[in-house]
């Protein structure tokens, strides 16, 4: 499977699709920020930055300032994949966020969401 497009696919062009899929379901930017800065260590700062450099995914997650160590503990199926069983690891950190923030839209706790 090529994964190149989505790799090649700036991350500010994909971000508003995760606002609109939070708040549609009554969610808030702000709780969406919190999943990234946990998934990825980028902070408020270095996410408007992504945002406003449109860098690509590939890119996003590679200048990530620290991949949480309990990503491990993100599991099931996001797109018809088990994120714990795709081989790309770049492939499998974009799912990791899908499921995420899936996961904030369907309203499961934050504490949850977070894996604490």
């Amino acid at each position: 499977m090529d994964n190149t497009r989505i790799f090649k696919m700036p991350f500010a062009s994909v971000y508003p699709h995760y606002v609109t899929k939070v708040e549609k379901k009554g969610h808030t930017k702000a709780e969406l920020h919190t999943v990234i800065h946990w998934l990825t260590g980028y902070d408020e700062k270095g996410l408007k930055q992504v945002l406003d450099t449109k860098i690509d995914f590939e890119t996003f997650f590679a200048k990530a300032p620290k991949m949480n160590p309990n990503v491990s503990k993100i599991t099931g199926l996001i797109c018809g994949y088990r994120v714990e069983d795709i081989e790309d690891p770049l492939m499998q950190q974009i799912r990791y966020l899908d499921k995420l923030v899936d996961e904030l839209a369907r309203g499961k706790k934050m504490e949850s969401i977070l894996r604490k």
